[in-house]
Formats: structure tokens, C-alpha cells, sequence
């Protein structure tokens, strides 16, 4: 199964490519936006990184859930996967929309439901990482992880729907999460953003999943040599 995954990894991989090129290539050619300007442009890289990075946060608790279930540690390396993977499209969305913000509202961060919420989210899988780490030949700290990793999927509504939450206190808009609201020059680089991004976000996850299954190994080789 692991080796399935490695070489569907690779097809992920070369479709990837195919899509940055095409999605640079609509990002280019988009009109600024009439008020924003260029920096509207921002828009194809923030909201692409958002689906990626709760797929992330949701495969650690899916990987979570097969390991406390199974006590098997290829779905421990999947929570892993996910958690990394997804952490570098959060810090990507976390990076992005300050700089945003700071063209848009004048400000690099106000403190708004969605973006408050945003970070808490970012700083929870960055914990899971640290105590991850711990988890190398240890049952009890993979076990912790896996928990922690189950609930903080938690937050994940609360970011998607923090500005229906929040009501008219909230600054952040709307996500056009389809591009139904944009006019169509718009709408197809956001669209092929949103594409293309998942075809990274599976390409790095099969990649990391890949890496963790020869950690493992190399761990298991080296503490069987010690014991002879």
C-alpha cells in the first residue's frame, strides 16, 4: 500500500507542474482590481492555501484515529504527513494575509475573528509538531499526539465560519470560495489556484509520507544493530 502511495505521489508531482504553469501564467494575465491594484493579486495565493491546509489538519486526525484504532504506525506517519504539510499552507495564509492588510486596511494585523482564529489554529498543529517529535519509540507520546491532533480539528469551524460568526464586527470578507462573485478573468486563476494547490498539497504529503516510512526504518535498523 505505502509503495501505492509513493508512486501515485510522483503522477501528483507532474500534474502539479502542469498547473503552476498554467495558474502563473492566468495570474499574470488578470487584471489588477479596480480599487486594490495589484496587490489584489495576493487573493490566488491566500484563499488556494486555505482548503490544503484543513485537508492537512484533517488527515492528522484521520491518521490519528486509524492509529489509536489499529495501533498500526503507517497511520502515524500519515497524521504526521498531514500536520507538516499542512502547517506550511497555514504559514503561507498566516504570511499572505498580513501583507494584504497591511495594503488593504492599513494595518499588518487587527485583531478579527477569523484571523485570531486563523493563528490559534497555526499555533496548535505547531505544538502537535513539537510533541510529535517526542513520539520516536514511544506508544504513550504517539498516542498523546494522535488525541491532540483528533481535537484540534476543532478550531476549523470556527476559522471557516468566523466571519458569519462574528456578524458585521468582522473586517475579513467573504471567501469566494468558488469564484462565482469574481468576473470570469478572475475567477479562472483563483479557480486554477484552488487546483493546483491540492495537487502540491498531495505531491508533498505522499513525499512526507514517503520520508517518515524510511525514518522509521532507519530508527528500527539502528536500535536492532545497538541490540547486537
Amino acid at each position: 500500500m505505502e509503495k501505492r502511495i509513493v508512486r501515485v505521489g510522483h503522477w501528483f508531482g507532474a500534474l502539479a507542474l502542469l498547473g503552476l504553469g498554467l495558474w502563473t501564467v492566468l495570474v499574470i494575465s488578470a487584471p489588477p482590481e479596480r480599487i486594490q491594484g495589484v496587490v489584489q493579486k495576493i487573493l490566488y495565493v491566500h484563499v488556494p492555501c486555505v482548503p490544503p491546509a484543513y485537508l492537512g489538519f484533517i488527515l492528522t486526525a484521520i491518521g490519528g484515529l486509524g492509529y489509536l484504532r489499529t495501533r498500526r504506525a503507517a497511520w502515524d506517519r500519515l497524521a504526521l504527513a498531514g500536520a507538516e504539510v499542512g502547517i506550511v499552507f497555514c504559514t503561507l495564509i498566516v504570511v499572505s494575509g498580513p501583507i494584504w492588510a497591511k495594503a488593504v486596511w492599513g494595518h499588518w494585523w487587527v485583531w478579527d475573528l477569523r484571523l485570531t482564529m486563523t493563528l490559534v489554529l497555526w499555533f496548535l498543529y505547531v505544538a502537535y509538531l513539537f510533541i510529535r517529535a517526542l513520539a520516536f519509540g514511544s506508544d504513550t507520546a504517539r498516542t498523546f499526539a494522535a488525541v491532540y491532533g483528533i481535537a484540534g480539528t476543532a478550531v476549523i469551524p470556527f476559522v471557516h465560519y468566523a466571519v458569519r460568526l462574528a456578524g458585521g464586527s468582522a473586517m475579513h470578507p467573504s471567501t469566494p470560495a468558488s469564484g462565482g462573485t469574481l468576473p470570469a478573468s478572475m475567477a479562472y486563476p483563483l479557480l486554477a489556484g484552488l487546483g493546483t494547490f491540492l495537487l502540491v498539497f498531495l505531491y508533498l504529503l505522499t513525499r512526507r509520507f514517503e520520508v517518515a516510512g524510511l525514518e522509521s526504518r532507519l530508527l528500527e535498523a539502528g536500535g536492532s544493530s545497538e541490540d547486537h
